[in-house]
């Protein structure tokens, strides 16, 4: 059974990804593995302390386990795994991806550079994966 992969940090941008990576599986009859990236990014705290760390893991598991539970209540009969990786957002999903039938980004996640097309880490995806990549677009807002 082939596996998609997609990456999920409870924004907007992975949430309308993890809905289609869903639907995708459900048409594939593909199980999904849903990745949370975490990182302490040393620049930003010198020396973190036991409680940061923990508290990074802790934050990125339950965003994994929100998304399992988005994908068992749109798609039931999908099988699905989630999980928390330490490191930077676009190594782990392109490791995560070695054996991956696709990997399924949102456009953009949580970082704060909002005129960017693409953010970062789907940015790398797309370049340097192995596997289809497919970049979903946030949903057009009526104002």
């Amino acid at each position: 059974m082939e596996t998609i992969l997609v990456g999920v940090d409870g924004s907007e941008g992975a949430n309308t990804a993890l809905e289609f990576a869903a639907a995708e599986a459900a048409l594939r009859g593909a199980r999904l593995r849903l990745v949370c990236a975490w990182e302490v990014h040393p620049a930003l705290y010198a020396g973190p302390d036991t409680n940061t760390i923990d508290s990074f893991r802790l934050v990125a598991e339950e965003i994994a386990r929100e998304a399992v539970a988005v994908v068992e209540r749109l798609q039931p009969a999908v099988e699905c795994e989630g999980a928390a990786l330490e490191g930077h957002p676009a190594q782990v999903l392109l490791d995560a991806a070695e054996n991956a039938a696709m990997v399924v980004v949102g456009h953009r996640g949580r970082g704060g550079f909002t005129s960017l097309l693409l953010g970062s880490a789907s940015q790398q995806v797309v370049h340097h994966a192995r596997c289809p990549v497919v970049v979903v677009p946030h949903p057009k807002r009526s104002e």
